[in-house]
């Protein structure tokens, strides 16, 4: 399977060694959230069954993980500690999975394209944040000389990533209610 061969990849191939720092750190976040975790829903339907949640709830969640780890303090520490790295990219892969089957799998179309949509707006703007930021937002806790343009690239790699996949997503579950609502008219 695809999902789980990714997810393989993402994890064990030693990424900070070819090329270290923020960006590859993007990378993994995005790899597992938005190709990952969906691809993983819709290989394994018996299992994304019973992760999937209300899209909105899914939603809120992933917020908050993918938020608060993006605190400072928080990202710091996953960039240094071993234990808070495994920590955060196993809650990055499970809220992933449960926004991605709470969407996909919810009873309404128009409810999962909300979770969806609302996801890709918050991805959309902290990769901004990342972005427009006049000063690097993690060096500090990192251990880095301060490098505004591997955050920015970051950021960049959250919006090419993470807003699009969400963003289409969405919107095919938005035309899927729309045909649905023209077959019943």
């Amino acid at each position: 399977m695809i999902g789980i061969m990714l997810l393989a990849m993402v994890w064990l191939l030693p990424m900070e060694t070819w090329w270290p720092g923020f960006p590859v750190h993007m990378i993994r976040h995005m790899a597992l959230v938005a190709i990952v975790a969906p691809l993983l829903v819709l290989g394994l339907p018996k299992v994304s069954a019973l992760l999937a949640i209300a899209p909105l709830m899914a939603a809120v969640l992933e917020f908050a993980v993918v938020w608060g780890w993006h605190l400072p303090r928080l990202h710091g520490a996953a960039r240094t500690e071993n234990a808070a790295f495994v920590a955060e990219q196993a809650s990055f892969l499970v809220v992933g999975l449960l926004v991605w089957a709470g969407c996909l799998r919810a009873t309404h179309p128009l409810a999962g394209a909300g979770g969806l949509l609302l996801t890709s707006m918050h991805m959309t703007l902290l990769g901004a944040l990342l972005i427009l930021a006049p000063r690097d937002l993690y060096y500090a806790f990192c251990g880095t000389e301060p490098n505004v343009s591997a955050q920015q690239f970051g950021g960049m790699i959250m919006l090419a990533v993470g807003t699009p996949v969400y963003l289409v997503a969405g919107l095919w579950l938005t035309s899927r209610a729309l045909s649905e609502e023209e077959a019943t008219a």
